[in-house]
């Protein structure tokens, strides 16, 4: 009997294409729900009683919430290429510089693209993205799990696709090449692979979001 494989969430929103990008990994079929956040459905209020949000990911029957969450899940509980690493210390590790990503790089990301660039917000981005920059630079490698996509490639998703969208539709720079030529080069080799472009949204549509929702500010 086949798994029922079940994402609840909203086109556009770099949370749930974590969760798409990781079940193109592993190769599962699954059915794409998507919500109306402004009239939830009973499925999400069912499934995500605490948070109310997306991505809910449902596998037959069972719940689970927050993207990197369901991101582990989802390597437990499917073979094939592994998402994490097999290693006790390289795991740990991995999961640390999620958590950075989630916790420092995206909020001051959002911050200095809500306010058009402002310097001072574009310097404490650049400041966290410093820490990814230097990480790079000691892997030597294409991503940050190596020579495969792993858990802080995807952690990282709104790095490589969402702020260069944004930077476009409103005319600002973030995070520039000559001060982050690793954070460049590995996001162009991210959104370029197969498995990630296939979760990705439309550029368009992030860049009419982007242009909508901020291209006012001054």
């Amino acid at each position: 009997m086949a798994d029922e494989v079940k994402l609840y969430g909203v086109n556009g929103s770099p949370f749930v294409c974590r969760v798409k990008i990781a079940l193109n990994i592993k190769k599962i079929d699954y059915k794409y729900v998507v919500e109306d956040l402004s009239n939830k459905s009973a499925d999400l209020l069912k499934y995500n009683p605490v948070h109310k949000k997306v991505p809910v990911f449902v596998h037959n029957g069972n719940s689970v919430s927050e993207s990197l969450v369901i991101v582990e899940y989802i390597d437990n509980a499917w073979k094939g290429v592994p998402i994490l690493p097999q290693d006790a210390y390289e795991r740990a590790h991995a999961r640390f510089w999620a958590k950075f990503i989630d916790d420092k790089c995206t909020p001051a990301l959002f911050q200095a693209i809500g306010s058009h660039g402002e310097k001072q917000d574009v310097a404490e981005a650049n400041e966290q993205l410093q820490f990814l920059e230097n990480e790079l630079h000691v892997k030597g490698k294409k991503f940050f799990g190596g020579d495969k996509i792993s858990l802080v490639d995807i952690a990282a998703t709104f790095i490589a696709y969402w702020v260069g969208a944004a930077e476009e539709a409103l005319g600002i720079e973030v995070v520039s090449k000559d001060k982050f030529p690793k954070i460049k080069e590995w996001g162009g080799n991210y959104i370029n692979n197969q498995v990630v472009k296939g979760g990705l949204p439309a550029r368009d549509f992030l860049y009419s979001f982007f242009k909508k929702r901020f291209g006012n500010a001054q």
